[in-house]
C-alpha cells in the first residue's frame, strides 16, 4: 500500500504549479495568498472525499474562512451533501433567526468549462415550519441530481443565530457502515486528488465567464445569479484602482428583501479577510443616508485620512472582484435598484459624499472587534 496516497501527492504538486503560474500574480502578497488558498483547497478536497458516504449522507461545511472558493459570501454558512439518483432523502432541522435559509439541488459540477445546473431552488418560505422552528421535508433525487447545497445567510452578524440541519437516506438509516477496504480508501485518495486540481482550475477560469467579462469598475444591474437561487439577484463586476484612487458605489437600500450586501474579493476569486478588515457590509452593518441610499467607498486607504462606516478595504489588492447580493426578494429588481459607480481620486471622496462622517480610530476598532466576535461565534470549520 505504499502508493496509496500517490494520487493526492501528485495532485498537490500539480495544484502548486497552477497556483505559482496564475496570470494575475504581481506581488509577493499575491503568491503568498495563493499558497494559503492552496492549503484551503487541499483541506476541502480531503474533507469532501473522506467525510462523505453516499450510503450515509451528511451536510459538510466545505467553504469557510479557512477554505475559501467561488467568491464565497462572508455572510453565509454553506453546507453540501452528495446525492444519488432515485434515492429518497429526508432533511430535518430547526430554523434559526438568520435572514435567509435556502436549499438548492445541483446537477453536474462547476468546472473550468461550465457552471453547474440548478435543478431545484427554494427557501424556507416554502417549508412547513412548526412553532418551535422545526421542519422536515422529503426529496427524491431526480435524474442528474448530484448535490444539495444549503446556504444560511446573515444580515445582522451580531443578533441572528444559526439553526440546526441534518439529512439522511430513508433506506439506509440505522444500517451500519460498510467495512473499510483498501479499494475504497484508494478511491478516496484518487477522488481527493481530482477534486483538488479540478477546483483550482475551475475557480481560476470561472470569473472570466462572468465577472471579468464586464468593463472594469462597472458592476452590472441586478440580475439572476449564474447557477444561483431563484430568490436571489446579484450585481457582478471587478475593480482596478491605484493606491490614490477610490470607487464610490451608491445603491438604494432595498426594503423588499431580507438580505442585501456588498463585498470585494481577490483575483483568486475568494473573499478577502472579512474578520480583521472590513471587506464586506450588509445593509444591517452599513449606514444608509437620509435619502435612502447607501454609499460605499472602496479604497486601499481610508477616505479623508480616517475610516468611515461604509469603507471597504482593498487590503493591498489593486484589482479584484466586486459583488452585490439581494436575497429573499419579494419583487423583481430593476436597474434602478442597482449600483451607480464612480472612480475618483481618493482625496476627492469627502466631496462626493453628502454625509461624510469620519469615525475615530477607537470606533473603527470596535467595528472590527465586533466582526471578529461574530465570525468566531457563527462560523464552522
Amino acid at each position: 500500500m505504499s502508493d496509496l496516497t500517490q494520487p493526492l501527492q501528485d495532485a498537490i504538486a500539480e495544484a502548486e504549479k497552477l497556483v505559482e503560474t496564475a496570470p494575475f500574480i504581481r506581488t509577493e502578497q499575491d503568491l503568498l495568498e495563493g499558497y494559503d488558498y492552496l492549503a484551503g483547497r487541499i483541506r476541502m478536497a480531503v474533507q469532501m472525499a473522506f467525510d462523505h458516504d453516499l450510503d450515509r449522507p451528511l451536510f459538510i461545511n466545505p467553504t469557510h474562512q479557512f477554505s475559501r472558493q467561488g467568491l464565497d459570501n462572508p455572510d453565509a454558512i454553506y453546507f453540501n451533501a452528495y446525492l444519488q439518483e432515485g434515492v429518497e432523502y429526508v432533511v430535518r432541522g430547526v430554523r434559526g433567526t438568520t435572514a435567509d435559509l435556502s436549499f438548492q439541488v445541483m446537477g453536474g459540477a462547476y468546472t473550468a468549462d461550465s457552471a453547474a445546473t440548478s435543478m431545484l431552488a427554494f427557501d424556507d418560505r416554502e417549508l412547513d415550519i412548526a412553532d418551535d422552528g422545526s421542519f422536515e421535508f422529503t426529496y427524491v433525487a431526480e435524474p442528474g441530481a448530484k448535490t444539495m447545497i444549503v446556504r444560511e445567510v446573515y444580515n445582522d452578524w451580531d443578533t441572528e443565530e444559526r439553526g440546526t440541519l441534518w439529512i439522511e437516506r430513508s433506506d439506509t438509516v440505522g444500517v451500519p457502515a460498510k467495512p473499510l477496504t483498501e479499494q475504497r480508501l484508494r478511491r478516496r485518495y484518487e477522488v481527493a486528488g481530482r477534486l483538488l486540481t479540478g477546483s483550482i482550475q475551475t475557480w481560476l477560469a470561472f470569473p472570466h465567464f462572468f465577472q471579468y467579462k464586464e468593463p472594469v469598475n462597472r458592476p452590472t444591474a441586478p440580475q439572476s445569479t449564474p447557477g444561483g437561487l431563484s430568490s436571489q439577484r446579484s450585481s457582478i463586476g471587478h475593480y482596478e484602482l491605484a493606491e490614490d484612487e477610490a470607487l464610490v458605489v451608491t445603491v438604494p437600500e432595498c426594503t423588499d428583501c431580507a438580505y442585501q450586501a456588498i463585498q470585494i474579493g481577490s483575483d483568486w476569486y475568494v473573499s478577502t479577510d472579512y474578520e480583521t478588515h472590513q471587506t464586506s457590509l450588509t445593509k444591517a452593518q452599513a449606514v444608509t443616508d437620509p435619502d435612502g441610499m447607501m454609499r460605499f467607498v472602496i479604497s486601499e486607504h481610508p477616505p479623508g485620512g480616517t475610516p468611515i462606516a461604509n469603507w471597504l478595504e482593498t487590503t493591498g489588492h489593486r484589482t479584484g472582484a466586486l459583488m452585490l447580493r439581494w436575497q429573499r426578494i419579494e419583487r423583481d429588481l430593476g436597474p434602478e435598484d442597482g449600483p451607480v459607480v464612480e472612480k475618483v481620486p481618493l482625496a476627492d471622496v469627502p466631496d462626493r459624499l453628502p454625509h461624510f462622517t469620519p469615525l475615530t480610530t477607537e470606533e473603527y476598532a470596535a467595528r472590527i472587534a465586533a466582526r471578529q466576535r461574530s465570525v468566531a461565534r457563527r462560523m464552522l470549520s
